[in-house]
């Protein structure tokens, strides 16, 4: 594989002439970057802070949201900064090359603008810059609590209540980052939160506002029962059905978790082309429900990965998650194959994203990772096996070498800021939970 100045992949070969110039990388199977579709990487400094019963009677997604606000509202700039690079180190550690970042977290701490209304944006992006990672920024409206429901004190950092004013914020990060040496690495998609913080009226806006622009969005839909009974109340309808009849399902939509839906809204994301983002061990970890995966491949719907509340971060492994929880519930196996699930965590990322990656041939950047052929969970593997090895047994000791655009982020398993990166952010948390 050859590449240009840029980090675009220019042809393949084995003539010996290129070979004699060429990198070797001995004992080691080469694969495109795995794109990691939905993060929220602050969420990063909540890990092994939320696994104990709380005071309520039953606990659920609902609690862990407010242990999550006080995370949130913790956060300074660059607490945010250190949280995000750490999340995005292991996961460049992990393989991936791409990520879609739901960023929601705007304002200071009692919802005033900072001077710069992006400023939050901006410490992100620096931190994906800072470790080589590539990366959509989905820029997150949030404009209420929910229907009839008074303002929640905790969200005051995410809320955007002028349509107008989310719009303008975006085109001023989008201007911002073009105007960066490292712009072909950044780009900008929205992302109205979900039906429950973004009214109708404002989400026709941002949609045809993305539609204009030819960006991604990314929504989250049906990630809870609840989900769906807010949105029965208000509109009498299902989410996917809302979204549906209304216009708003096109190619670059982008429906993180909908696990909760019918098969009547299944065939309504298939006919639109939309693609459904999956997020197992996040989704395990809060109790969402299980993906119905199955019934979407089936429809012909593409699904993509995320490692979102970031309480693990290993693609490989929600990609294998995502055919065992299928397994437990149909009582069979090898419902959905290697080939598929490995796409999910390339091919259909890369889609949701408007990414350039998610597979290795000409004209595409060289984001790859390595796996060492000899690591004890890939050992007596065969070229036809190597792949389901991968997907089901591979373990994080076998990525030695990540590269993006060309350029090695992590040899032989090291990045260069790891041992910086994983002490500045043992500080933060210290700060924020002591």
């Amino acid at each position: 594989m050859f590449a240009d100045r840029n980090g675009n992949i220019t042809r393949f070969s084995r003539a010996p002439a290129d070979l004699a110039r060429a990198q070797r990388l001995t004992g080691k199977a080469i694969l495109p970057g795995l794109v990691n579709g939905h993060s929220h990487a602050f969420q990063r400094v909540l890990r092994g802070r939320t696994e104990h019963r709380t005071p309520s009677d039953r606990d659920s997604f609902w609690t862990w949201r407010e242990s999550m606000y006080l995370a949130a509202n913790r956060l300074s700039p660059d607490g945010l900064y250190h949280a995000s690079r750490m999340a995005f180190l292991e996961m460049l550690l992990g393989g991936i090359t791409t990520v879609g970042e739901f960023h929601y977290v705007h304002h200071a701490p009692g919802g005033a603008p900072y001077a710069d209304r992006n400023e939050m944006a901006w410490q992100v992006l620096r931190a994906a810059r800072d470790t080589g990672l590539r990366i959509a920024i989905l820029r997150t409206a949030y404009a209420r609590s929910g229907w009839g429901k008074p303002a929640e004190p905790g969200q005051a950092r995410f809320l955007t209540p002028r349509v107008e004013d989310f719009i303008a914020d975006t085109e001023a990060l989008r201007a911002g980052i073009a105007r960066a040496e490292d712009a072909g690495h950044a780009w900008v998609g929205v992302a109205p939160h979900s039906l429950r913080a973004v009214p109708l009226d404002y989400l026709h806006e941002i949609v045809a506002y993305a539609r204009a622009q030819q960006i991604s969005v990314h929504m989250h839909v049906s990630e809870q029962p609840a989900d769906v009974e807010a949105c029965l109340a208000e509109y009498g309808l299902r989410p996917v059905d809302v979204l549906d009849q209304k216009g708003l399902l096109h190619s670059r939509f982008t429906a993180v978790h909908a696990i909760h839906v019918t098969a009547i809204e299944i065939a309504a994301l298939s006919r639109s082309s939309a693609i459904v983002c999956a997020c197992p061990t996040t989704e395990r970890n809060l109790g969402d429900g299980t993906l119905p995966a199955d019934r979407y491949a089936i429809a012909g719907v593409r699904i993509s990965l995320g490692s979102d509340s970031n309480v693990q971060i290993n693609l490989l492994e929600d990609a294998r998650s995502l055919e065992y929880h299928l397994r437990m519930l149909k009582l069979e196996r090898a419902v959905l194959a290697s080939k598929a699930l490995f796409s999910s965590a390339t091919e259909a990322g890369a889609a949701s994203l408007g990414a350039p990656g998610g597979s290795l041939e000409a004209g595409r950047p060289a984001d790859f990772f390595t796996v060492a052929l000899d690591d004890p969970s890939l050992a007596g593997a065969s070229p036809e096996s190597l792949l389901s090895h991968i997907v089901f047994s591979a373990e994080r000791t076998a990525v030695r070498d990540v590269a993006v655009g060309g350029k090695f982020v992590v040899q032989d398993g090291h990045h260069p800021l790891g041992e910086e990166i994983v002490d500045e952010f043992t500080r933060l948390q210290n700060e924020l939970w002591s």
